[in-house]
């Protein structure tokens, strides 16, 4: 409505300061903006629509002049600069969006007939965050190039008398002050480095979309250039949401910026096209960036991620190194390591022996443990870098891998119970020792101890998204050793030891004990893999056991009869894994299980969803889950799917989601990503219009109802 009028410029920034104004951020610049805008208002409004010839507030804080790069050419391009200079370093200028308050220049040129001005050209602008308000300025000197096409026959014989006029704002971090200037032509300059300066131009395309309440856009850019500190600049207003944090991440030869939408943006309006500047980084003093324009189209998923909500406040490395040793120390006591403890309590009653056994074995576990966090952190940001959605338990999202633990389960279990003797993890009395089985022990230890993230681990593994490689790499490995810690500790301190009871005939008796938390565990694998894959391909699933479990009662009692007995095994569960090999790929039904019945009655996650519920001024409750996830499972029978809860979410009007994880789903994987989780479980509160909350990964039974009922 204001696109005609001579006091657009200071109206629509009226607009957006009531608006900044009315949810409270930055009052006190945004008042100084508005004052100062619409003391320009009063200007326009005094003048007739023509450049007025006279400045009424000049250029005291910051002045404005106007330069040529020598004299014009027929025919060609001419380039005018407008130098802008503040008095002193607490001034800054704007670039042409100012973001959430300011306000940027409105040029006027008086040109000969036929001579055009060409598309104003800045340099890469800075950001200024004050109260919730991000800004788009310039500090210090800067120079905007306007460039100006000479006609063909234009006939020049001295420089010609160009003028016109220029109003813009100078503001500190407290006040803004209203500032013009009437421009006569002058001479001079560094053209050279101002060109330098000026952002330029991609040669390739930029496509966009708007997904899920934010904005995603694929510049195209060789992975070999650096990209420290990416920020996107969007020139369209009132799209964007300018103080939000922005989610980088490289895929191939593009970079994939991702972009919460202002929730004043025009909804019934989509763009046609986006325009702006990337900026990353400094170079000699001079900031690199380039200027985009995308057109809708399709945005690539995935990609590894180099900078989003953690990367600015990505705590010191040496936080992150303990907040890993100390993770993987909790491992051992975290709900979703109990399946494994029976493993680890008979391998420390095995701690007995020589001071050199000892130390030989608890070294050889941590060698296992560690090699496989390293492995799997390593595949995990492999897969990240080629593209695919994947964090932390990728592996338990693959059936083949659970049919794979369930197998070892039931095989553990069988051992334990004294079905058949296998050396290598065998614990009773009469079983080798050696660093070989302690390995072994150490690397099944890992890969069943790593589906769940616990405290201290969560920001560990988040960061490990962003760091260079070989630091991400260090984070699993501290991880690794923070949970072999106990027993490493063990081997090397005899004391320790001396608290064991002694070995003996006890043991045996100990063995099957364990197991039964064992044969627990494979039946949790068994409903998974139905979880996973549906009621046929666990069916299928448990005939191939059955087979296996066939050959290991043979070898047993072949071992009890001293004769050969593991081809036998071979012979036996041959034919039951070949069936299986065939069975199962053909009768996998991803996700046919469903989930069960909430008492929250949840929507299930997605962006858009979660947008929408947001918009609804109702607080939100989002969790992230998966069935193979004990301590998720522990939170949702403690904490979640209580009476009390749904009541108090009822009463407090709580929007209820929930994002299963269980399968992958490259969605849910890239929203953990741009919270700084490398897995599950994740909770977040919204109230309405803040930011989320990330409530604590182990939840206590009354923490959600009284969160809900809190300040209703």
């Amino acid at each position: 409505m204001f696109a005609a009028s001579p006091f657009a410029p200071a109206a629509r920034f009226v607009l957006a300061a009531i608006r900044n104004a009315a949810i409270g951020r930055g009052l006190t610049l945004v008042f100084a903006a508005m004052m100062a805008a619409l003391l320009l208002a009063g200007s326009a409004f005094a003048q007739d629509p023509a450049p007025p010839r006279e400045a009424r507030y000049g250029g005291e804080n910051i002045a404005a002049e106007l330069l040529a790069d020598g004299m014009p050419r027929a025919g060609e391009e001419w380039m005018l600069a407008l130098r802008f200079t503040p008095s002193d370093a607490q001034w800054h200028g704007y670039w042409s969006n100012p973001g959430d308050a300011g306000l940027g220049m409105d040029l006027s040129l008086n040109l000969p007939d036929g001579w055009r001005a060409g598309e104003h050209l800045y340099p890469v602008p800075e950001t200024l965050l004050i109260s919730g308000l991000m800004n788009h300025i310039y500090e210090g000197q800067y120079v905007v190039l306007v460039p100006v096409q000479v006609p063909a026959d234009a006939v020049i014989e001295e420089m010609p008398q160009i003028s016109g006029f220029v109003d813009y704002l100078a503001c500190t971090d407290q006040v803004c002050v209203p500032q013009d200037a009437v421009l006569s032509i002058g001479v001079g300059g560094d053209f050279a480095r101002w060109r330098a300066q000026i952002a330029p131009a991609l040669d390739a395309a930029s496509q966009f979309e708007v997904s899920g309440g934010n904005l995603r856009l694929s510049i195209p850019l060789p992975a070999a250039v650096p990209l420290p500190k990416p920020h996107v600049f969007i020139a369209n207003t009132r799209l964007a949401d300018y103080a939000a944090v922005q989610t980088f991440r490289r895929s191939g030869d593009a970079l994939i910026a991702e972009i919460p939408l202002s929730e004043f943006r025009n909804t019934d309006i989509d763009p046609a096209e986006i325009t702006g500047i990337l900026a990353f980084g400094e170079e000699g003093g001079a900031k690199n960036g380039v200027v985009f324009a995308a057109m809708p189209g399709d945005v690539a998923a995935g990609g590894a991620m180099i900078a989003g909500p953690i990367g600015a406040e990505t705590p010191p490395l040496w936080t992150l190194i303990l907040g890993a040793l100390l993770g993987g120390l909790i491992l051992n006591i975290m709900p979703c390591v109990f399946p494994i403890l029976s493993l680890k309590a008979v391998a420390l009653v095995r701690a007995g022996g020589s001071e050199a056994e000892a130390r030989t074995e608890g070294l050889a576990y941590t060698a296992g443990v560690v090699i496989a966090c390293v492995g799997l952190g390593a595949v995990m940001l492999a897969l990240r870098a080629a593209g695919e959605q994947v964090g932390w338990a990728f592996q338990l999202q693959s059936p083949s891998v659970v049919v794979v633990l369930m197998v070892l389960a039931v095989a553990i279990t069988a051992n334990f119970a004294g079905v058949f003797e296998l050396p290598s993890v065998n614990t009773g009395s009469g079983a080798r020792k050696g660093a070989g089985g302690a390995f072994a022990t150490g690397l099944l230890a890992a890969f069943a101890a790593t589906p769940c993230t616990g405290p201290f681990m969560a920001a560990a593994l988040g960061a490990a998204l962003l760091l260079p490689t070989p630091l991400a790499l260090l984070l699993f490995a501290m991880l690794g050793l923070g949970l072999a810690l106990p027993f490493l500790a063990l081997g090397f301190v005899p004391a320790l030891r001396r608290m064991l009871p002694k070995p003996g005939a006890w043991m045996e008796t100990f063995r099957r004990i364990m197991a039964i938390p064992m044969g627990l565990t494979a039946l949790a694998l068994i409903w998974l893999i139905a979880q996973l894959g549906g009621r046929g391909f666990a069916l299928f699933a448990l005939v191939m056991v059955f087979g296996i479990v066939l050959a290991l009662a043979v070898v047993g009692r072949l071992q009890k009869a001293g004769k050969m007995a593991w081809p036998a095994f071979g012979l036996i569960a041959a034919p039951f894994v070949i069936f299986g090999a065939f069975a199962l790929p053909s009768s996998y039904e991803p996700g046919a299980a469903g989930r069960g019945e909430s008492l929250l009655a949840p929507q299930e996650f997605s962006r858009e969803a979660l947008a929408q519920s947001r918009a609804s001024g109702q607080p939100v409750f989002v969790w992230f889950t998966a069935d193979w996830c004990v301590t998720c499972k522990v939170n949702e029978s403690v904490a979640i799917e209580r009476e009390s809860t749904a009541k108090a979410f009822e009463e407090a009007g709580v929007i209820a989601m929930v994002g299963d994880w269980t399968v992958r789903d490259e969605e849910i994987t890239a929203f953990l990503t741009d919270q700084g989780a490398a897995g599950v479980p994740l909770y977040l509160w919204y109230e309405p219009g803040a930011e989320p909350e990330q409530l604590p990964q182990v939840l206590t039974p009354d923490l959600l109802a009284e969160r809900a009922l809190r300040d209703r």
